[in-house]
């Protein structure tokens, strides 16, 4: 188990990864706002733990495992991020500022639940699949139908 904070960094070189097709510890620290050193320090830790692979001054290639954990990063954040926006009806940047301080302390049983109370009320595609947070499952699963 790793911090939330190691988890943010992990989410930032899957993104990034997806976006550019590669990670440098440049890019994120650019995208995370931070020194290159604390990078260095997370890749460190991320690495002895079998999230990710690295060479100094080379690319960052995630491990199977730090994926996994990584899009299971993405879709707490989805879940929190969808019922705050849609839900509570706050504003796009509020939401997502406060997603990003929500799911780092709440718990995979909470995200759960509130996956299966955003199922409900916004009446979202395809989280009939059982939604949990602690099993890979692809981000669409909290996508709206347009049932207008």
């Amino acid at each position: 188990m790793i911090s939330k904070s190691l988890e943010e960094y992990l989410k930032t070189m899957y993104v990034l990864n997806k976006q550019n097709g590669r990670v440098r510890v440049t890019d994120i620290a650019k995208k995370m706002n931070c020194t290159k050193a604390s990078v260095n320090k997370a890749i460190h830790n991320l690495k002895n733990n079998g999230l990710l692979n690295y060479e100094a001054y080379g690319t960052i290639e995630l491990t199977q495992a730090g994926e996994n954990l990584a899009k299971k990063t993405l879709e707490a954040y989805d879940i929190v991020y969808l019922f705050l926006k849609d839900v509570l009806n706050l504003q796009t940047e509020n939401a997502q500022k406060e997603a990003e301080k929500i799911k780092s302390v709440i718990t995979d049983q909470t995200t759960n639940q509130l996956a299966k109370y955003i199922h409900k009320v916004l009446d979202l595609n395809n989280l009939d699949c059982d939604y949990d947070v602690s099993k890979e499952k692809c981000r669409s699963c909290v996508r709206r139908t347009n049932k207008k």
